[in-house]
């Protein structure tokens, strides 16, 4: 099976409940749309969460967001080939795939276009916290031009696209910090991806990044929940699983 799910942020406690919960094995795939956070601290921090993640019966299989180091900065990794895609992977941690921008991989027979990266508004803060910050956290003009190249031989056609960020005109704005100024928000990226919506044809397109669930079709934004890949079915819920939870620890509402 492969399912989708957004940001964990380094969180993978939800992931690795659903993979207990529907017995998963290494030949089931979890997309996530971003910030997963694999490769945030650059250093034993991340290896330690790796270690945990490579024992998680599942193959992860994480799009770029704007809370993580790219791996081709990173020397242990290396290219492979996943779904007739390209993608960085470590030799030792072999089930934690990272998606290359530009890429198509074939996902139950959907062509499905990846494209990560977005603007951190909270660059600041972490930067005065002595947070890890990464400058490339945006798609750059080769990552845009490969994309755009791509979706040309394809006469502007794909099945799918996979995003952090969503195009400008579909982003949530009932999502947005209240103590965000958005006038200081780098939007640069959603326009782009507007400009990518409007001159292509696609059956769907998932993003990330806002924290939020929220369906507007042709578009999902997915936070917390797991869903079924190209399906109308949410197979495990957060909601439930707080639930479950409060159960399990005697709470009662």
């Amino acid at each position: 099976m492969i399912y989708i799910t957004g940001d964990v942020h380094g969180y993978f406690g939800r992931v690795r409940r659903f993979a207990k919960e529907f017995n998963t094995s290494s030949e089931d795939v979890l997309i996530i749309l971003g910030d997963a956070s694999i490769n945030f601290f650059g250093d034993y921090t991340d290896i330690k969460l790796k270690k945990r993640l490579k024992n998680t019966p599942l193959t992860l299989f994480c799009i770029h967001g704007n809370h993580e180091a790219r791996p081709s900065t990173i020397d242990s990794y290396h290219k492979d080939e996943f779904y007739g895609g390209k993608v960085y992977v470590e030799d030792e941690y072999p089930n934690i795939k990272f998606a290359i921008d530009g890429e198509v991989y074939d996902f139950d027979g959907y062509s499905t276009l990846v494209i990560g990266g977005a603007y951190s508004v909270d660059k600041e803060w972490r930067l005065e916290d002595g947070r890890m910050w990464f400058a490339d956290e945006q798609p750059d003009s080769k990552i845009k031009a490969k994309v755009e190249n791509v979706l040309l031989k394809r006469k502007h056609e794909i099945d799918v696209i996979l995003s952090h960020t969503a195009p400008y005109n579909h982003r949530p704005v009932e999502a947005f910090l209240n103590v965000i100024d958005q006038e200081s928000v780098d939007t640069s990226t959603e326009e782009w991806l507007q400009e990518i919506a409007e001159d292509n044809r696609f059956k769907r397109w998932y993003y990330g990044h806002f924290h939020i669930n929220k369906r507007h079709d042709p578009y999902r934004c997915i936070f917390k929940d797991v869903e079924k890949f190209m399906s109308d079915e949410i197979v495990y819920s957060t909601e439930d699983d707080l639930l479950k939870l409060q159960e399990q620890s005697g709470y009662t509402k």
